[in-house]
């Protein structure tokens, strides 16, 4: 990463409520700051929440890695441990929708694409 990629890049806000909150549709934006709709994508990681601690932990780490490499076009992202589900609110960018999937399951191979044929 160059210098003026480091200087614009913006750290991922992180959050680790444990609290109940506002339904994902109330707290996840549909359009960016300009008001252009907003795409979006879900993957499975089946069984992480039945995984030790310190499995889930790195899980975790290595799907902020991957997201922090995106955060140009990553808006929201909101990993369900309950459901096993990862959801990523994007800006709608050229082949984003697929490289950042890609890349997560590069990272995480269990990772799973909704709608990706199981192989």
């Amino acid at each position: 990463m160059n210098t003026a990629q480091k200087e614009s890049r913006q750290d991922l806000v992180q959050s680790m409520e444990l609290i109940p909150s506002l339904p994902l549709y109330k707290r996840a934006p549909r359009e960016d700051e300009n008001g252009r709709p907003l795409s979006d994508f879900m993957m499975i990681i089946p069984k992480l929440r039945q995984r030790p601690e310190p499995f889930i932990a790195e899980t975790v780490a290595k799907i902020e890695q991957v997201l922090n490499r995106f955060t140009h076009a990553v808006v929201f992202a909101d990993l369900n441990l309950k459901l096993n589900v990862l959801w990523v609110i994007v800006r709608p960018e050229t082949r984003v929708c697929w490289r950042l999937p890609a890349a997560i399951n590069n990272a995480v191979p269990e990772a799973v694409l909704v709608a990706q044929p199981a192989l």
